[in-house]
């Protein structure tokens, strides 16, 4: 699958990419507990802490510029870095404000990685390759949140809030600094602009973008808080949960990757938003506790379909738009991801059913979009349109 040539920055993306899901999901399984029980904050509080944290992925089209002077795989390194700090000291600001600064020095290190690892992953690995890839890293990263909920379980005995995201935040930069010290760059790839890019051909790319950043903030801002706020959840059943939920896609992640080289991408983007139709529904109407973990694991399920997003793009792309294109395309997924938890928290504060019945009625207009993608699968050739 993987070349010789290709190894170390299989390696670096690996590393970086546990790293980040780590940082990552001790936000995300801390959090609402944290912001609940400590900081004494509400739904509307949520949705805004949501959408800022929502910021730096709006930014994300500022890396184009900071990699004019600091090479991409540094600057990823530095990101995991930003990831870990904020995550270090958020458990210090149990307030409004303070979770806001916290919030935001964790996200611009998480977007700013995100940006670099797709942007690597595209450029560095062939097209039947790179399926492949984005499975195997999400299969590992499964692997990780089962380890970091795990030992978020296991913390949550003997560790307060502060103390457990200093000992979580203190693992995930000592992966920045050995990132720091790596080289897994070779000199055969194609140049990347370093500039903005925006092509009419890839419009549909950007649409799909955009409403995929609308549908992970549903799930990111109130699937959880769904299962707190509505089935009082507490924390060691969220983190449970969340390790069922990574025991499943360690073993389902690849088989979406090569799924997507045998079926095309057309094929598992509509499997995607179909299901999600059905899943928002049911998070918006069902009354069992039952019911709705099992549409959490199906929603997350359904969440690792979205990486054929990128393939499509990668088939469609001219190689040296990749690297401005994906910061394009973060800048894009965060349109909607910057305003739409603030008015889903204001409309959960109405009825906690409006923001899912909002989120099927976006997967549906989602589900039509997907039809216009070509079915590559039996072209020996990229197509350009």
């Amino acid at each position: 699958m993987i070349n010789k040539q290709q190894q170390p920055m299989f390696r670096f993306l690996l590393i970086m990419t546990i790293a980040a899901v780590v940082g990552l999901q001790t936000w995300m399984i801390l959090f609402n507990n944290f912001a609940v029980e400590i900081a004494g904050l509400n739904g509307n509080h949520i949705g805004l802490l949501q959408s800022i944290r929502e910021i730096p992925g709006f930014l994300a089209l500022l890396a184009i510029y900071i990699m004019l002077v600091i090479r991409e795989h540094r600057l990823a390194a530095m990101s995991i870095l930003l990831l870990g700090l904020g995550t270090m000291i958020a458990g210090f600001f149990p307030t409004l404000s303070g979770l806001i600064c916290t919030t935001l020095i964790m996200s611009f290190g998480f977007h700013y990685y995100e940006t670099c690892n797709q942007s690597l992953t595209l450029q560095y690995f062939d097209k039947t390759t790179t399926p492949l890839v984005l499975g195997r890293l999400r299969s590992l990263g499964a692997a990780a949140n089962i380890l970091a909920a795990a030992l978020l379980f296991t913390l949550g005995f003997f560790l307060d809030y502060k103390a457990t995201y200093l000992v979580m935040g203190s693992l995930v930069m000592a992966a920045g600094i050995w990132a720091l010290f790596q080289d897994p760059t070779h000199t055969e790839i194609i140049p990347q602009h370093r500039k903005m890019i925006f092509r009419r051909r890839y419009l549909l790319y950007y649409f799909l973008t955009f409403m995929a950043g609308a549908r992970r903030q549903i799930f990111i801002a109130f699937s959880v808080l769904l299962l707190v706020k509505v089935f009082h959840f507490s924390l060691r059943e969220v983190a449970i949960l969340f390790v069922l939920n990574n025991v499943i896609n360690y073993f389902l992640s690849p088989m979406i990757g090569r799924a997507i080289n045998h079926f095309g991408e057309r094929r598992i983007l509509t499997i995607e938003y179909a299901g999600l139709v059905l899943v928002f529904l049911i998070y918006a109407f069902t009354q069992s506790k039952t019911v709705v973990i099992a549409m959490y694991i199906l929603d997350h399920i359904l969440f690792n379909f979205a990486m054929a997003i990128r393939t499509y793009f990668q088939k469609v792309a001219d190689p040296q738009d990749i690297a401005p294109s994906m910061a394009m395309g973060f800048t894009i997924n965060h349109i909607a991801a910057v305003v739409l938890p603030v008015l889903g928290g204001l409309a959960w504060m109405i009825d906690h059913r409006i923001p899912f019945i909002a989120g099927a009625a976006m997967s549906l207009v989602s589900l039509v979009a997907v039809q216009w993608i070509p079915d590559f699968r039996n072209t020996t050739h990229t197509p350009r349109h």
